[in-house]
């Protein structure tokens, strides 16, 4: 049975290293909150693209699509992203907030009709900071994934906080959890979430 993201508030995305393609799966959470359940939705992004496109599928053999990101423009960091369903209904937009992220990496969501609804940011400016300088670091750069630095980045409506996505420590393939619980309305689209999820890593080359 397929999984509908909009009756959730809570995922976990864990990344599969492949050579040519990065894959990423996305599951609910199990009793304890943060070992993932059965997969319910899969992501390739295929590297050294003129123009970003990462689709997200329903199985695990990658032939039943569901979402897509596709970048508006070429070699722009300003640039929105498209988030369609397959037959390209329009769910919203993402974008990184280029200024901003030169310090403390940050991403705008757009609804379908371009309002924006939601900005993601990196949770402490000096764990920003810090990520940042270990990337100066000759040598050190290499193995920066495998630092035990927090990656969690906080949603936000304006003031409000809304959800979080955090990186779990200590673990040999990269696995986040996305929490929504303090949107329990859930008025931003967990399909922008998810998008959002796989952007914030994909389009970053982590």
């Amino acid at each position: 049975m397929q999984i509908d993201p909009n009756e959730h508030d809570r995922f976990i995305l864990r990344q599969r290293f492949r050579v040519v393609v990065n894959i990423y799966e996305f599951s609910l959470p199990g009793p304890d909150g943060r070992t993932p359940g059965p997969p319910f939705l899969f992501v390739r992004q295929k590297p050294f693209k003129f123009k970003e496109d990462i689709r997200f599928f329903a199985d695990r053999e990658l032939t039943v699509p569901l979402l897509r990101i596709q970048a508006l423009q070429r070699f722009d960091p300003r640039a929105r992203y498209n988030v369609t369903l397959a037959d390209g209904t329009m769910i919203g937009q993402i974008q990184k907030v280029f200024g901003q992220s030169l310090i403390r990496s940050t991403y705008r969501l757009y609804d379908q009709d371009g309002a924006e609804v939601a900005t993601v940011t990196e949770e402490k400016l000096a764990v920003a900071l810090l990520r940042r300088l270990v990337g100066f670091v000759p040598y050190l750069d290499n193995v920066a994934d495998w630092l035990p630095i927090p990656y969690h980045f906080t949603f936000l409506r304006g003031e409000q906080v809304i959800g979080s996505y955090k990186r779990q420590l200590f673990k040999f393939r990269d696995t986040y959890t996305l929490d929504l619980t303090q949107d329990p309305e859930r008025t931003l689209d967990r399909r922008l979430v998810l998008a959002i999820a796989v952007g914030m890593d994909a389009l970053q080359a982590r």
